[in-house]
């Protein structure tokens, strides 16, 4: 077994507690355990429970040290029937069980009912499927010696510890053949699909379902003065401070507020007094309801666990809805049976769109995580518009009471601290906030809770000479070269400015040329076709060249050059047609000099020695120094995490790596496990460096990190507070380490505004009540004012039929007539001819989802292009494709206009519903 694989069986050990009877496996590990261990096992479940025998289990099972036993356990495993943990560890892939966790809520709910009016002898057959051999005979015996109750409670627990996806569904069914009404309370229906999901021939589904634990606040060490996970955490333990107290206040007192404190601080606490008060204090008869929105998948999973384990001995049912949940319990279902229901804000937007929720008078408080992105259309907004349309428009009901939690409201772009009150007041009137709540009585406790690291900005030189960059830069003028040439009698089809290879403006320049090749139109077709598969080449050869100057400016030269080498070795496995033999040509010719410009040490970046610097100095003068690396790019973070593996002066150093897990140009992201076992290396101090992306600027918990350097990262006010508030430990230090005087420069705005945007807010505590509140409502009528003036009809469907080409060789692939919606959000196409214009490739990480099971990747059928379509998968009995609009080039058949589309949700033709009595038998699986 690798010490990996040890670490995350140690991560995801309770998973294994909560499903594993391990006497059910003893017999196959025999070559592993001695009888005494075996004995002490058996022992434990029968005094204690077989959790607590899981327990023991797993104990002896790390402590092993022979060789193959984890191959051991998991054939044990499989043969026992456990084929749900089995898929679950070999893979190292915990979203199937986790999303059993709502069905396990609502059995717990209905047990009572179901005790009492189930027969189990005559539903286990059916469900035989989804237990353990030894558990069906145990039920049988337990109903045999004890009576059918004692048999229904038997197989409820047995039902709770299954790790079969189905079982909910066999439930249903069982319960249907028997003609028993219990099957109408176990609801397994499909509801509302969250829109927040990524359409399906998106690489990324498992987006809506990650389970990852970590996010801007609920600061365990503040919530509790021991270490414990969130799940384990009981309001026994939180003792709130004297600051967390006075933010506190005026929401207890009923004002709807905007509580900006800073990161660490426990701002989830506070909320949970607020919320605890709210429920305690409520008018006699009546009863409150509040929903706690989290941003994001992560936060939202946290918050939930912390909710629940204050909530649990106060007799308050709390509940989440993620777009992963809303497909197995109705949201208002939902909504009607619990007290508090942490949810992500667009479920809300969904559901007051279709009407499933009235209004919002269904709660009476709202609390708003991360309140700073209540603008623009942010789902928060939309929540918010609703419920100034409620308050503006004279409605009767009641409205809910609001709260935002926030570190920073931020200044926009204020340039004085007038603009910047007026920002401020802005984002007041959209929470319909009358308070703005900060520490001001107890400061000095505050201060003692959380350390305000000091701030340092170091600028680097660059390299004086770059004969990689000057080397690229050529390959990439004689690309543009090409690509002028071969649109020269089009007219300016292909622009560029010299001298900004390397850069941000250069990728945006040619993504616009790259998007305006695609809608490119000639009479003649086949010629219209090799243009423009020509400029969809040249502009993509471009991007990866300017890619790699990004890496080498920041990091080794030959991380750069390897980043290429990947994309020619990737090109020449795909289509390849002349222009790319062409150009792998041309770069393999300059191979050789990069190579030897990459070896020679004069090249090394000057940069990398300014941080080795750094690290070596801060890791000398404390050697228990933990630290995170910010970074703008995937690619930046495997390459930094090569250089110091591969730097003898930084041997000190065991860096991990923390990205997200949505897909870019380059690769797909971190998986669920990786990440959260990167997470638990650092805060176990395996790890003591952990370079991350933009993914941890809101997220980590990590009180002992002592340092955060930022590497060419900079962002916004709200950011700049956010990242620096990732060092949390006392003496905690920041580093902005750029060579960009500009960089430096942004970051000393940034500062500026956050001391205008702390004065802004005491300014506007020193306002009279009335007044404050006036300027608010002023803004409320006149922004919607402005809101009701835009035109808020609906586009009409293009009836016309429409040709679909491929966005990349322009052949023909569908009419808009044969593309048919699946699941509301996904498109397939019918037709046999169809079938004929595409061919598949193994998908490279096969998985079900939902109702779907991705099998392939389908390509254009052309051969010298096979551009990404989109994948092929099973749906229930059929086996269709499903495409990607922006895969595509939409052509009016009467026009010959042609239109780029991102998203399908921007393309409005008519579409028409999947009915599986379309497709032929040839279409089934």
């Amino acid at each position: 077994m690798t010490s990996e694989q040890r670490r995350n069986l140690l991560t995801f050990q309770d998973y294994v507690r909560k499903i594993l009877d391990p006497t059910h496996i003893l017999c196959y590990m025999a070559p592993w355990f001695r009888e005494d261990k075996m004995q002490y096992i058996q022992a434990e479940k029968n005094n204690r429970g077989p959790m607590e025998a899981a327990s023991l289990f797993l104990q002896f099972l790390l402590e092993l040290q022979e060789e193959g036993w984890f191959r051991g356990f998991l054939d044990a495993l499989n043969q026992a029937g456990y084929s749900g943990l089995y898929e679950a560890i070999e893979n190292w892939d915990f979203n199937k069980i986790e999303k059993l966790e709502v069905y396990r809520t609502l059995l717990k709910r209905l047990q009572p009912e179901f005790k009492n009016r189930i027969i189990p002898l005559e539903i286990l057959p059916e469900l035989a499927e989804c237990l353990i051999s030894q558990e069906c005979e145990e039920i049988r015996q337990t109903c045999y010696n004890k009576g059918m109750i004692a048999g229904s409670e038997k197989l409820i627990e047995c039902l709770l510890k299954s790790d079969k996806e189905n079982w909910p569904k066999v439930l249903k069914l069982a319960l249907e053949k028997e003609q028993n009404n219990l099957s109408e309370m176990w609801l397994v229906e499909k509801g509302e699909k969250d829109i927040e999901n990524k359409d399906l021939e998106d690489d990324e589904m498992e987006t809506s379902e990650i389970h990852i634990f970590f996010q801007e606040d609920p600061e365990h060490q503040n919530l509790s003065q021991n270490s414990q996970a969130p799940s384990e955490m009981s309001r026994t333990n939180l003792k709130p401070r004297n600051y967390q107290l006075e933010l506190a206040l005026p929401a207890k007192e009923g004002k709807n507020t905007i509580i900006c404190a800073p990161t660490g601080c426990g701002k989830t606490l506070v909320s949970l007094l607020i919320c605890e008060h709210h429920l305690k204090n409520f008018p006699q008869g009546r009863k409150g309801k509040v929903a706690f929105f989290a941003n994001h998948v992560p936060v939202y999973e946290q918050q939930k666990s912390v909710f629940l384990s204050y909530f649990e001995r106060l007799g308050y049912s709390v509940a989440g809805i993620s777009g992963a949940t809303t497909e197995n319990v109705p949201v208002e279902q939902t909504i009607k049976n619990n007290d508090i229901i942490i949810l992500t804000p667009q479920i809300i937007v969904n559901n007051l769109k279709n009407g499933t929720i009235p209004s919002l008078s269904v709660f009476t408080l709202m609390i708003f995580d991360e309140c700073h992105n209540t603008n623009k259309h942010h789902p928060y907004n939309m929540i918010m518009f609703n419920y100034l349309d409620q308050k503006l428009g004279g409605s009767s009901d009641p409205l809910p009471q609001v709260v935002g939690l926030t570190a920073s409201v931020g200044v926009g772009d204020a340039k004085t601290t007038d603009e910047a009150m007026l920002y401020i007041c802005k984002l007041c009137a959209s929470l319909d906030a009358t308070v703005i709540a900060t520490v001001r009585d107890n400061l000095e406790e505050l201060e003692q809770v959380v350390y305000k690291p000091q701030k340092f900005s170091r600028k680097v030189e660059s390299r004086t000479t770059n004969k990689f960059k000057f080397i690229v830069s050529q390959l990439m003028r004689d690309i543009e070269s090409l690509a002028r040439n071969i649109c020269a009698e089009f007219g300016n089809l292909f622009q560029t400015q010299n001298g900004d290879f390397g850069t941000q403006k250069y990728e945006q320049r040619i993504v616009g040329v790259h998007k305006a090749g695609m809608v490119f139109r000639l009479p003649d077709k086949e010629e219209e076709s090799r243009i423009c598969k020509a400029l969809f080449l040249y502009t993509s050869y471009l991007r990866k060249y300017n890619d790699s100057l990004i890496i080498s400016e920041d990091a080794q030269m030959k991380d750069a050059l390897n980043y290429l080498k990947d994309f020619f070795n990737n090109v020449r496995t795909a289509g390849f047609d002349e222009t790319e033999q062409d150009l792998t040509w041309r770069f393999e010719e300059k191979l050789e000099e990069l190579e030897s410009v990459c070896r020679d040490p004069s090249n090394e970046n000057p940069k990398l020695n300014d941080l080795c610097l750094i690290l070596q100095e801060e890791y000398h003068l404390y050697p228990e120094t933990r630290t995170i690396l910010f970074v703008k790019t995937r690619a930046l973070v495997d390459a930094l995490k090569k250089w110091i593996k591969e730097n003898a002066a930084l041997n000190f150093l065991k860096p991990g790596v923390l990205t997200g897990r949505g897909r870019t140009n380059q690769n797909t992201g971190m998986t669920l496990p990786a990440q959260k076992c990167a997470l638990d290396a650092f805060r176990e101090d395996k790890d003591n460096i952990l370079i991350v992306t933009s993914v941890a600027d809101e997220g980590i918990d990590i009180a002992q990190c002592n340092l955060v350097i930022l590497y060419e990262y900079v962002g916004n006010v709200i950011k700049m507070i956010q990242t620096r508030g990732r060092g949390r430990a006392r003496g905690s230090k920041c580093y902005l380490l750029t060579s960009n005087a500009d960089v430096i420069e942004k970051e000393n705005i940034n500062m500026y505004r956050e001391e205008m945007m702390n004065d802004s807010i005491s300014k506007l505590q020193t306002w009279d009540k009335t007044e404050f509140e006036k300027k608010v409502h002023s803004i409320q009528i006149h922004d919607k004012f402005i809101r009701d003036s835009q035109p808020k009809s609906k586009p009409v469907p293009d009836k016309k039929n429409k040709k679909l080409l491929c966005g990349k060789c322009k052949t023909l692939a569908c009419y808009t007539a044969d593309v048919r919606v699946v699941e509301t959000c996904h498109y397939t196409v019918v037709g046999d001819d169809f079938k004929e214009r595409f061919v598949r490739k193994p998908h490279p990480r096969p998985k079900n989802y939902g109702g779907f099971e991705k099998k392939a990747k389908i390509f254009c059928a052309k051969e010298s292009c096979r551009h990404d379509w989109g994948i092929h998968v099973k749906y229930k009995e059929f086996e269709i494709p499903v495409i990607k609009i922006e895969s595509f080039v939409v052509e009016d058949i009467a026009t010959g206009v042609q239109t780029r589309y991102s998203k399908w949700k921007d393309f409005h033709f008519e579409k028409i519903q999947f009915d599986a009595a379309e497709y032929p038998n040839d279409f089934r699986a």
